[in-house]
């Protein structure tokens, strides 16, 4: 991963809602209509919270007839952890 896809995800997580979207997800796909239960948001912005983490290529989309389905993107995600762990602290102030 480069670091402009790094930083694209670290700005697309830097808000709350956002990071708890992404922690719905980690437990399976999830229609708008239980997102937008769970997080008592309106529809628009849950649009354009999900808009972002699509940008992002955070999660993917589906519609199934008149209802989205979001789910992460595990090949992303992964590629992000990967990044965060190949930084490294080598020394400095104690």
């Amino acid at each position: 991963m480069d670091i402009e896809k790094a930083v694209l995800i670290c700005k697309a997580l830097s808000d709350l809602n956002r990071m708890r979207i992404v922690q719905l997800l980690t437990h399976g796909e999830c229609c708008a209509c239980e997102l937008l239960e769970k997080l008592m948001i309106t529809q628009p912005t849950l649009s354009h919270h999900m808009k972002q983490l699509e940008n992002a290529g955070i999660i993917r989309c589906r519609k199934d007839w008149k209802w989205m389905y979001y789910s992460l993107d595990c090949e992303t995600l992964t590629a992000y952890r990967k990044f965060i762990a190949s930084l490294r602290c080598t020394g400095g102030v104690s």
